[in-house]
């Protein structure tokens, strides 16, 4: 689906309601993907949590548009909420947003620690690889790192992506940087 199309399909979905807290999350997590302002997105999303702070996955889209606007505590603590609200959903993804939160605080251990969490509750979530991945890089373990790219590339062969949604060229940089050198790229 291209950019454009993902955009007008979500405007299209929060004109029919606004206030719908599913539709504001969905529609803010869409546009924050494929380039949206960042605080107009998270804004959606706040929208949805104060019509339903009991909303788990209001919590957790939170918790990822804070990552992408380089607010890596409020996304730890807006996907803790969501885990403590629906703690028997699936947790993998969540688990990888957590990580990947705690990997741009630049707390490796404990990013490494929740990634591999995340794999073993979903093993094709190739996100998580990448991270893990770049995390064993800046903690001084490349062979690790390097075993886990040889993992990724037996879910999907594009180690590196194609966009990065981190509005931070900072924590864009960190990423790719270790997942460069993971994947045997010049760093």
């Amino acid at each position: 689906m291209s950019r454009r199309k993902a955009g007008d399909l979500a405007r299209r979905a929060l004109q029919a309601t606004d206030n719908d807290p599913g539709i504001l999350a969905n529609s803010a997590l869409a546009l924050a993907y494929f380039g949206e302002d960042i605080t107009a997105t998270i804004g959606l999303v706040d929208r949805a949590l104060a019509l339903n702070p009991s909303y788990a996955r209001g919590w957790f889209v939170s918790g990822i548009l804070r990552i992408w606007a380089s607010q890596p505590d409020l996304a730890i603590e807006h996907v803790e909420t969501s885990l403590r609200l629906s703690p028997r959903e699936r947790m993998g993804p969540r688990l990888a947003t957590m990580g990947i939160a705690f990997f741009f605080k630049r707390r490796f251990a404990e990013a490494t620690s929740k990634l591999l969490l995340s794999i073993q509750d979903d093993p094709g979530f190739p996100p998580a690889f990448r991270c893990l991945a770049a995390c064993y890089v800046h903690m001084g373990r490349l062979n690790e790192a390097r075993d886990v790219v040889k993992r990724l590339r037996t879910i999907t062969p594009q180690v590196m992506p194609n966009d990065l949604p981190f509005r931070n060229p900072e924590d864009r940089e960190l990423f790719l940087s270790g997942l460069r050198l993971a994947a045997g790229e010049a760093g």
